[in-house]
């Protein structure tokens, strides 16, 4: 179990003076986060460059710009100009000079945020996490990382249009650049490990491929059927780590051939295809075994509303004794897991629909929002592990909101007591309101509220807007 201390840092004495708490406070004005985040990452990761691009004094400094991007992603619908007014109310209420209203410097700033600095950060996010959950969900002792892929949309540019094309389905000028990307998370922790971005002409498989170097030897994959292919377990066993998989749809299957482990639970094996796979480079392909053992599992889905009646596992744990089949039902179940990290992360945080307009800020953008999930969830892991909760109960969305109305004051505490005490208070209050249990719980996947009736976009909207400009000149003209 870890302290407040040991998750958010030193805090100064109880004996401080106002004084000195307002010079620490203006060290990190305005940046109430970095108090309870900043231990979650590296010492000097945010510090001014030597030289370089980031090496000259200015008002958004690296620092400053980091923690106001957090905020702002933090706070899902805020604008630049919403940043840069938090900014200037920090600098005016420190006696700081004066910053100006205009969001370009801040906008600017944000371009100059290092690629690295911020895939440093994610990384460092997440091992964050990662230690502060310790061991306390694994299956038999192994960790379990859970795979998915999914799409985020982008503004319609030029620039992001190239870089992530289109669906072929919209019409030119409709549509809008689709973003793809595929996630590993940690099923202890749910935080995202890695991460690899697409476009729409980028298998999920080939992404998933650049994800490999986070499994080491004894975990175990788990993922949907999208990523059961020959290649995919081949060179994860080579690398002892085990896969459990539903089975794609697409390859055939009879329980009444192989050996017979248990009732419908059976060991098979798997021929290497003839064909090179597509999404599989020829010295990949050239090192996979010809032949693999794998294990059949068939079991019964009796949730109510649940729509698939009986599922099919793929597994590598083969030991029906270590491995017992009704553990591995389970644990696939977890698998849906993925699908609730996902939407804190696209509908919670908004990254469904992206807002920056070139394709190096919509990178950034989306380690931002990455970034901000796993420090969430670091406030999660430690809130259930210091009040005895399930990780579960915790809700993503109420840890925002808590986080939101905390943050200010922790920041502006005057002693250190007073600061660990709203600190412990924070964390009560995450663990004191779990979500309901309700197993099973069915609700229809239909929308009660109507949308406004209006018609679809089916032209670019600089020709309707000049079509409907020039019917207005007419109206002005007369006969």
């Amino acid at each position: 179990m870890f302290t407040t201390a040991e998750l958010f840092g030193r805090f100064h004495s109880s004996k401080a003076s106002l004084a000195k708490t307002q010079s620490q406070l203006s060290a990190a004005a305005p940046q109430e986060l970095e108090p309870l985040f900043g231990s979650c990452l590296p010492a000097g990761l945010l510090s001014q460059a030597d030289e370089g691009i980031n090496s000259r004094e200015r008002i958004y400094s690296v620092r400053l710009t980091f923690w106001t991007f957090l905020w702002q992603v933090l706070n899902p619908g805020s604008s630049t100009r919403s940043a840069v007014r938090k900014v200037m109310a920090w600098f005016a209420l420190l006696g700081r000079p004066k910053v100006s209203k205009d969001d370009s410097p801040y906008c600017q700033a944000r371009s100059r945020l290092d690629r690295n600095t911020l895939e440093r950060a994610l990384h460092a996010s997440a091992q964050a996490a990662e230690q502060r959950a310790g061991h306390q969900w694994r299956f038999h002792g192994k960790e379990v990382l859970v795979g998915d892929g999914t799409t985020s949309s982008a503004p319609d540019t030029d620039a992001s249009q190239h870089a992530y094309p289109q669906s072929s389905r919209q019409l030119p000028g409709c549509g809008f650049p689709l973003i793809k990307w595929v996630a590993l998370f940690s099923l202890s922790s749910g935080a995202l490990l890695e991460l690899a971005l697409g476009n729409k002409h980028k298998a999920e498989l080939a992404l998933f491929r650049k994800l490999w170097h986070r499994l080491k030897a004894g975990m175990i994959f788990l993922a949907d059927r999208g990523f059961c292919d020959f290649v995919t377990i081949a060179a994860l066993q080579r690398r002892q780590v085990d896969s459990v998989l539903r089975l794609n749809s697409r390859r055939p299957h009879d329980f009444r051939r192989g050996k017979r482990l248990g009732p419908y639970d059976r060991l098979v094996s798997w021929q290497k295809p003839q064909n090179q796979a597509r999404t599989a480079t020829k010295t990949l392909w050239r090192g996979l075994p010809d032949q693999i053992t794998l294990r059949l599992i068939c079991f019964p889905v009796s949730i109510p509303g649940f729509r698939t009646q009986t599922l099919i596992l793929v597994t590598t744990c083969v030991d029906p004794v270590t491995y017992p089949a009704v553990e591995l039902a389970e644990l696939y179940l977890r698998r849906w897991r993925v699908e609730l990290f996902l939407r804190d992360i696209k509908t919670t945080l908004q990254l469904d629909v992206l807002s920056c307009k070139n394709p190096q800020m919509l990178y950034r953008e989306l380690l931002m929002h990455l970034i901000a999930y796993n420090l969430i969830r670091c406030l999660m892991v430690e809130a259930a592990s210091i009040h005895d909760v399930d990780l579960e109960r915790i809700s993503f969305k109420g840890s925002v909101d808590t986080l939101r109305h905390y943050s200010l004051v922790i920041a502006q505490a005057r002693s250190r007591r007073q600061r660990v005490q709203l600190i412990n208070d924070m964390l009560a209050a995450l663990a004191g309101d779990p979500l309901p249990d309700r197993p099973y719980r069915i609700e229809p996947r239909s929308l009660k509220r109507r949308h406004k009736d209006f018609p679809s976009l089916i032209k670019p909207r600089a020709e309707l807007r000049a079509k409907l400009l020039g019917r207005k000149k007419c109206k002005n003209q007369g006969p």
